[in-house]
């Protein structure tokens, strides 16, 4: 079978975008990219909503539901808190 070479943080992205959307391996990902890249039908988005894809977004609409979630101010408040915190362990 050809094998194909990927640079370290292009494949490193590629197994994180793979385990997010819930592929067994970057292989598998990779052929799915590939296979619906030129898929003609822009309409047609079902390969995206993985079992694993739908799990997260229940989740995600039944903590909102619940009242578990970042207003707008404290979502600023919060990535403004990360951000100071990573400018102090990483110097420009």
């Amino acid at each position: 079978m050809p094998q194909i070479e990927l640079d370290d943080q292009v494949f490193r992205v590629a197994q994180r975008r793979a385990a997010d959307a819930g592929y067994p391996s970057v292989d598998a990902y990779i052929a799915d990219v590939v296979v619906h890249d030129n898929n003609t039908e822009a309409d047609n988005l079902d390969h995206f909503f993985t079992p694993e894809r739908l799990a997260h977004i229940d989740k995600a609409e039944a903590d909102i539901k619940a009242g578990r979630f970042f207003t707008p101010e404290q979502a600023d408040q919060e990535l403004a808190k990360r951000r100071a915190e990573w400018l102090l362990t990483n110097p420009h």
